[in-house]
């Protein structure tokens, strides 16, 4: 995309910079004067954008004035956003690139050329929504795989990047299939720290292995063998469209190598410099605020908008400004940090707003710490949480790599367009619509759970509180178990020893990257934990489902050359491979034994991780306590096996020689901490990284595409299929035609939200995408899941409003069912749109309140689309999920105040008719006529002229492609 759009109005203002002549950009701060200098940041990047990107039409001249008069315009007006760049997961990247190459088929055919089919601004594909954990610990296990993909074939051959492993010693649990002797479980031989001692200390971007390497690489072979049609296609996609690059699996998660490899900070495009900005497809891309970066995370839709150079369209929002104070307790990490702003804002409501730091407390904070708190912002509600780029952020930068002489350019243009925090500056702080202050040295170290984020538990008061969940009520805390029953104990057996459970009792323990991994210091703190604990003879049960998955081979480099990772490794803690894993429920089944003993027993088990998801049967279907904690803590956790636990007085365990071990003895102190990082997490860690990133892997190189410029669509293929949505591309848009005689396709109630519409999770064995695959020869173990599947709409049109809670007033009660009325059958909702479409009748859904509710999925509007879905009739929707519905090409249309189908005497069963006037104008009013000959009127729901325009042209998606005729 070019810097400077032809025709801009703002072009007089465009300067060069300072010392560097030769770099050029717009001088927003001489548009604003005073106003402007009262711009909180966030805002101020808002304003240059929509200045650069003024083009009298997508940006107009108005919206660029109302960002400017934001103080008065927050949250009255809708202003456009063009980001510079894109951030996508392969889940919601695959129907993205499959919509791209759907387009360039559909431009060739109509007559234009297939080759200017092209992104409009940097996308980044990072492929890390694959990786499933299929084996895990020292004895590596092959579980069952509840996602699909055939297991019982022969194992592919190890990749060349096995190396020998030293063989290190397992926990001391029977029957271990790891490379351990019987001679190296004993605890006390002496041999085993020395054997930790000599461990290598390499990273798998080293091309050697790190210890206990075949959990890794065997997960890894599983990887790119469920996924490798995927994969092809990704690297198909990277070679023939300009603006595109894929990171492989195995690199990282999005949100990581977004922040680690990806981010520029300001855009050097030409000699021309403009702010980094960033939408992308993962909820946690807003960890970029916290290197001074504009980013929070969208839909598909929008992304794809984006993608071809559309703007990203928000209410300008309020900005709350969150005042940091004072310093941290030395015993508090960033996570304890987290979770007290966490709390703290969600009180202050600052839902749906951008929340922007500022005061002596934010220099206190590294750029670890500040990402740390950004990544949390869904969880308080924000749409992002912003730190303005400061002395603290170059210094960072530096040490990552950051070349000199850009670093230079980077600061002068941001003091000059006023993007830059210092604390030593006169200038005084940005106006905001509140202020919130916080005080660190309050802060002291919790936990969150058992099933939310936002409940909070000091860990002094961690034995109590679980306590008070047993004899609360089932709700949101409480579990109510009879006081008799509190203090049940079931034995059981596992392998060769007995253990006993009762409530409270650790099954899961997981160290992941969600929020953690961009920060050195705090899984720096549970690896040097482990290895007090190690050396103090403590042990984690074998039972206990440990893992350790970094975001990215940087995390396991500093954990390796630490020295700390075989002692993680000792506790169980190994790394699974760089992806969500334990987060999203992907971790490997408990073993049956425990599983029957808690089920039989009525256990309240638990699960400890450091992530940002802790639902209750998230991670497992017997696990009903869910806790967020900071990695020491989960390593502590896991090591005492239960949170009945009060750390004060209770000790973990016992040591050599019967000794009692207290929490206190084996936390690492800040100093400790300081001095690893430092000789650890060094500049040329990042260096090396990014080198290796750049040059792939080895299974990633040999994977072969196909060259052409058109993708060859395979017929069989039940991972990758060309999509319907342009098979009416024409090169002028068509008039708004009428809904004919449409019956209802479903009556939904309130709240119906895009898990009940879109399809997610694993395909379940009777369902109409099951049917489909069964018919493609597929086994159940071969399905895989719906997100795997995004790429293929006739597996996701069938999975749309498959959710078996879904609740439809025609069937009464949940079911992902419906009745197909001109034959009277109760159906598959698939099966019954399949009727419909077939006998040319257009179909309709008729819902309730806030329909659309949740986080923004592109297949909530494309599913029903393909599904033959002309209108939604609501009494109110969710914001972004009706702008979503625009961009597919479906109206949205809302029932008058006070109405809904029971007041005006509907049942659904009737058949539906509305006219479009040839001339649409945002909230019009429309007549509907039914069946009966009842007639009512609704509001379509277009809020400017922009949005009729796509609705007109059948969606963003064909809006965009008729540019290329």
């Amino acid at each position: 995309m070019d810097p400077v759009r032809p025709g801009s109005p703002y072009q007089p203002v465009i300067e060069a910079l300072g010392n560097y002549p030769q770099k050029k950009f717009y001088n927003v701060s001489k548009l604003g004067g005073a106003k402007y200098d009262t711009l909180p940041y966030s805002i101020r990047v808002l304003f240059e954008s929509s200045i650069r990107n003024c083009d009298g039409f997508l940006v107009k001249e108005t919206d660029a004035m109302n960002i400017l008069d934001w103080k008065t315009k927050q949250n009255n007006v809708e202003v456009p956003f063009c980001p510079a760049r894109v951030v996508l997961q392969d889940f919601t990247g695959i129907p993205a690139m499959v919509d791209f190459a759907a387009m360039r088929e559909a431009v060739r055919n109509a007559g234009g050329d297939p080759v200017k089919v092209n992104p409009a601004c940097p996308t980044d594909l990072t492929v890390d929504h694959s990786l499933q954990i299929d084996f895990s610990k020292c004895a590596i296990q092959n579980a069952p795989n509840p996602g699909g993909g055939d297991s019982q074939k022969p194992m592919a051959k190890l990749s060349p990047l096995k190396a020998q492993p030293r063989k290190l010693p397992c926990r001391g649990q029977t029957g271990c299939k790891g490379p351990c002797s019987a001679g190296d479980s004993s605890r006390n031989s002496g041999q085993f720290s020395a054997q930790i001692e000599n461990t290598p200390l390499l990273c798998p971007f080293h091309l050697q292995p790190v210890p206990e390497p075949e959990t890794v690489l065997k997960n890894q072979e599983l990887e790119f063998g469920r996924n490798r049609e995927r994969l092809q296609f990704f690297k198909w996609s990277s070679k023939v469209f300009k603006n595109i690059s894929v990171i492989p699996p195995e690199t990282g998660m999005a949100h990581q190598v977004n922040l680690e490899y990806l981010s520029r900070v300001v855009f050097d495009v030409k000699d021309f410099l403009y702010p980094d900005s960033v939408v992308g497809t993962d909820s946690h891309t807003t960890m970029v605020n916290g290197l001074g970066i504009l980013g929070w995370g969208v839909g598909g839709i929008e992304t794809e908008a984006v993608m071809l150079g559309m703007p990203v369209t928000l209410t300008l929002p309020e900005v709350a400004g969150c005042e940091l104070t004072g310093t941290a307790s030395p015993l508090a990490t960033s996570i304890d940090i987290v979770l007290s702003i966490t709390k703290q804002l969600r009180q202050a409501d600052v839902a749906g707003k951008f929340v922007e730091f500022f005061g002596s407390g934010v220099s206190q904070l590294s750029v670890a710490d500040r990402t740390t708190i950004a990544n949390m912002c869904p969880e308080y509600g924000a749409i992002l949480s912003f730190f303005p780029v400061d002395n603290v952020t170059l210094k960072h930068l530096k040490h990552t790599g950051f070349d000199e002489a850009k670093l230079e350019v980077m600061e002068a243009y941001l003091k000059a367009v006023k993007l830059f925090r210092n604390d030593e500056s006169s200038s005084r702080e940005p106006e905001y619509s509140q202020v919130v202050q916080i005080s660190l040295s309050s802060i002291i170290p919790y936990v969150s759970g058992p099933k939310r984020s936002q409940d909070r538990v000091a860990v002094n008061n961690m034995k109590s509180d679980f306590q008070a969940c047993l004899n609360e009520k089932s709700g949101v805390k409480g579990f109510q178990i009879a006081a008799e029953k509190q203090n049940d104990i079931v034995p059981v057996q596992y392998e060769g020893n007995e253990y006993k459970l009762s409530h409270g009792c650790i099954v899961i323990a997981a160290v992941i990257s969600c929020t953690n991994n961009c920060n050195p210091s705090v899984m720096l703190a549970a690896g040097l934990l482990a290895k007090k604990a190690v050396e103090a003879g403590l042990v984690v049960k074998p039972y206990i489902r440990t893992s350790l998955s970094p975001g990215s081979g940087m995390v396991t480099h500093y954990l390796s050359s630490s020295g700390v990772l075989p002692y993680l490794s000792k506790l169980g803690f190994e790394v699974v491979g760089y992806g969500c894993s334990t987060c999203v429920g992907n971790t490997a089944p408990l073993p049956e034994a425990i599983r029957n003993a808690i089920k039989q027993g009525e256990i309240i088990a638990c699960g400890v991780l450091s992530g940002t998801k802790n639902f209750e049967g998230r991670l497992c279907d017997c696990v009903r306590a869910n806790y967020l904690a900071s990695p020491p803590l989960v390593v502590a956790y896991a090591i005492a096996g239960t949170v009945r636990i009060d750390f004060e007085t209770e000790p973990l365990g016992t040591g050599f020689n019967g000794k009692s071990i207290y929490l206190r003895d084996i936390w690492p102190t800040r100093r400790e901490l300081h001095t690893v990082e430092e000789e650890c997490v060094i500049s040329s860690m990042f260096k090396e990284l990014k080198e290796k990133m750049e040059k792939g892997n080895k299974r990633w190189n040999s994977l072969e595409t196909p060259e052409s410029t058109l993708f060859p669509w395979d017929l069989k293929s039940t991972y990758i299929r060309c999509p319907s949505f342009f098979d009416k591309l024409a090169k002028e848009p068509v008039s708004p035609q009428p809904i004919e005689n449409a019956h209802v396709l479903l009556y939904l109630g309130d709240s119906v939200t895009t898990d009940h519409i879109s399809p997610a999770g694993s395909i379940a064995r009777s369902s109409a995408a099951a049917k489909y695959l069964t018919n493609k020869g597929l086994t159940p173990r071969e399905f895989n899941s719906y997100g795997a599947r995004r790429g293929n709409d006739a597996v996701m049109t069938r999975g749309t409003f498959a959710n078996i809670k879904l609740l439809n007033k025609f069937i009464g009660k949940p079911a992902p069912k419906t009745i197909h009325f001109p034959s009277g059958q109760t159906l598959d909702v698939f099966e019954a749109a399949e009727l419909y479409q077939k006998e040319g009748i257009p179909v309709i859904i008729l819902a309730g309140k806030k329909y659309g509710l949740g986080s923004s999925r592109d297949w909530a509007a494309k599913g029903p689309f393909l599904l033959g879905v002309k209108a939604v009739l609501a009494e109110s929707y969710e914001k972004v999920h009706r702008s979503q519905l625009i961009g597919i090409g479906i109206a949205p249309l809302q029932f008058l105040p006070g109405e809904n189908p029971s007041t005006l005497g509907l049942t659904g069963r009737e058949q539906f008719s509305v006219l479009f006037p040839p001339e649409l104008s945002p909230g019009m009013t429309l007549d509907v006529k039914t069946s009966t000959g009842k007639v009512f009127s609704v509001i379509a729901l277009f809020e400017n002229d922009m949005e009729i325009t796509l609705y007109k042209y059948g969606g963003s998606l064909n809006f965009v492609a008729r540019r290329f005729l």
